[in-house]
């Protein structure tokens, strides 16, 4: 679910990848009707020509290589709990 202050909803987003996209409407004539900006309707109708979904994604890394090793993080909280 979008937040309360989002500018498009899912089913907004869509109606914008299917002007782009489909209509062939411009995408500064989008954005201006929508009140958003360019870069915002190039992104939803990217996602919409690459079949994806409309709802907002998860703002969590998908990968994280500098993490702290297991051993060192297990270590870190053991000491926490009995340190205080």
């Amino acid at each position: 679910m979008s937040h309360p202050d989002a500018a498009l909803t899912p089913r907004r987003r869509l109606i914008v990848g299917q002007l782009v996209v489909d209509d062939g409407w411009p995408i500064n004539e989008v954005a201006a009707r929508f009140q958003v900006s360019w870069s915002t309707v190039k992104r939803w109708a990217d996602r919409y020509r690459a079949g994806e979904t409309m709802q907002d994604r998860s703002s969590r890394p998908r990968h994280s290589p500098n993490r702290t090793d297991t051993n060192t993080t297990k270590r870190c909280i053991q000491l926490r709990l009995r340190l205080r």
